[in-house]
């Protein structure tokens, strides 16, 4: 059974990586990376499941941070240009397509 999970989550993580590289906007192909880290991480939780080592759990944890911090800093770059910003200057956000 849990073996049939970890096939299926394989597969998605596929679909999600052919939508990141054929995704018509910016946002598509953004959004597609993001789904593609949260089933690395649900990919990693169930292998840590299976062998009995539940300290991959922590593993799993860290990586979806990563995910979510860089899936903001890759949004703040594609809207401002920049990623670094003083506050001083009145930044206005880039139009993208």
């Amino acid at each position: 059974m849990l073996t049939a999970v970890s096939l299926a989550i394989l597969i998605t993580m596929g679909l999600a990586l052919a939508r990141a590289l054929m995704g018509p906007t910016v946002y598509d192909r953004i959004a597609a990376i993001n789904m593609f880290g949260t089933k690395t991480v649900l990919l990693i939780a169930v292998f840590a499941f299976l062998s009995g080592r539940m300290d991959l759990l922590d593993i799993a944890l860290v990586y979806a941070l990563i995910n979510f911090i860089g899936v903001v800093a890759v949004l703040k770059l594609v809207i401002y240009g920049d990623f670094h910003s003083s506050g001083k200057d009145n930044t206005k956000p880039v139009k993208v397509d």
